[in-house]
């Protein structure tokens, strides 16, 4: 397959952390990506990163042609792109990494894309150990589908869902979901100091306790639950530590937050 152009709208961490990821990867040559100026400046310092190219406008990236252009600018600087825009991307691929935006606004906008994609990538992504969800609006040639795994893929795991309603789905598991681990190390923080550690110390073992049983997993074929058992003597520490979330009914909790979560996403997507 031919390597394409990519053109980024916005420059933000993601959008960095994609583009630092393809040129890593040689995936692309950096004159074969571009981005456009934001507000804050960060598209100017993207370039000089990394030798991408730069415009100043929306007009002036499409201009360039792109075969797929990425948007990775703030969900409500979406009103504020060009009026043109949906005749200037006239037969590119649009992938949307931005919360909120359905696949009917986007088709609405950029009418003249020969497909549009909708993704809930998270922050991990920024260090290469993303989860990904994604979803054309419409069936896909190979060559997109691949296109669109390359570019996701760089920010990690990546898995294409069945329906948009899954979009919402990830965004409640692993699009907020870091934000609930770093809560546990917080509260896990907050518990050593209790206990009478020194806040230093309780703030690195709780840190490198969640990093250590993160890797525990990855590396590992075992699911959680045996992971846990593994850990769990009877009668012991961790037994009682257990026993306590059980009584407080943590997956519970968890539950009820990913739903919450997720009802957002779907106010979000209505408004």
């Amino acid at each position: 397959m031919k390597d394409s152009k990519v053109a980024f709208v916005g420059a933000g961490k993601m959008v960095s952390a994609i583009v630092k990821s393809l040129l890593r990867a040689e995936a692309f040559e950096s004159n074969d990506v571009a981005c456009c100026s934001a507000p804050d400046g960060t598209s100017e310092k993207l370039s000089a990163e990394t030798g991408i190219l730069r415009f100043d406008s929306a007009e002036e990236l499409l201009n360039t042609n792109p075969d797929l252009l990425v948007l990775g600018c703030k969900p409500q600087q979406l009103d504020q792109l060009p009026d043109s825009i949906g005749e200037d991307s006239q037969g590119s691929l649009i992938l949307s990494i931005m919360a909120g935006i359905t696949l009917d606004r986007l088709g609405t906008v950029f009418h003249g894309a020969r497909n549009v994609v909708r993704s809930m990538p998270n922050t991990p992504g920024q260090v290469g150990s993303g989860a990904t969800g994604f979803l054309f609006a419409k069936p896909p040639t190979e060559e997109d589908r691949h296109l669109i795994r390359r570019v996701l893929s760089s920010l990690g795991f990546v898995r294409e869902v069945d329906e948009e309603a899954d979009i919402d789905r990830v965004t409640a598991i692993s699009g907020s979901g870091p934000a609930y681990v770093f809560e546990f190390a917080c509260a896990l923080e907050e518990a050593g100091k209790d206990i009478g550690l020194e806040p230093g110390l309780a703030r690195e073992l709780a840190s490198r306790t969640v990093i250590g049983a993160a890797k525990l997993m990855e590396e590992g074929d075992l699911h959680p639950e045996e992971l846990r058992n593994r850990v769990t003597s009877p009668n012991g520490t961790t037994q009682a530590a257990l026993e306590s979330f059980g009584e407080d009914d943590l997956r519970e909790i968890v539950k009820r937050a990913a739903h919450a979560a997720r009802n957002r996403s779907v106010e979000l997507s209505d408004a």
